[in-house]
């Protein structure tokens, strides 16, 4: 795995910016599949805990940029990393079309709500930094449980 933490900003932005383009490249729109798909080649490139930062920081910069600062949402973006890379450690696809066929769960931008209630989400503080689950545990949570 490529180190994206330690690298300067501008690194980190171009390394957000391919994986952007990447995602985007049969795309016409930024939606859900391309998120996911963002996601998993994050995770897959730098692990979960540099793809949170990467993921989190760069959707952040990019909802700035387009006059659209309220659309970022910190704790889902987190969670759909965070999912993702539960998912990625169970299965050694090689691309994301076979890793999607896997988990199709994945690709229904509702999976959310398995886990939290909508004005939990809606909230504030989930808004802007990290709430945890408040209707059933992450699936990697519930082993400890």
């Amino acid at each position: 795995m490529t180190r994206i933490r330690s690298q300067p900003d501008e690194d980190r932005i171009a390394a957000f910016d391919d994986l952007m383009a990447e995602a985007m490249a049969s795309a016409e729109y930024f939606g859900h599949r391309q998120h996911i798909h963002l996601t998993w080649m994050a995770v897959r490139k730098y692990g979960v805990p540099a793809a949170v930062s990467l993921v989190s920081e760069g959707i952040q910069r990019t909802a700035r940029y387009e006059g659209a600062p309220q659309k970022y949402h910190a704790t889902i973006s987190r969670a759909w990393v965070e999912l993702v890379g539960h998912h990625m450690a169970e299965d050694d696809a090689e691309t994301f079309a076979a890793f999607t066929e896997h988990h199709p769960s994945l690709l229904d931008k509702r999976l959310l709500t398995r886990f939290y209630r909508p004005a939990t989400l809606a909230s504030t503080p989930a808004r802007t930094g990290w709430v945890p689950p408040d209707l059933a545990p992450f699936p990697w949570q519930e082993a400890n449980h």
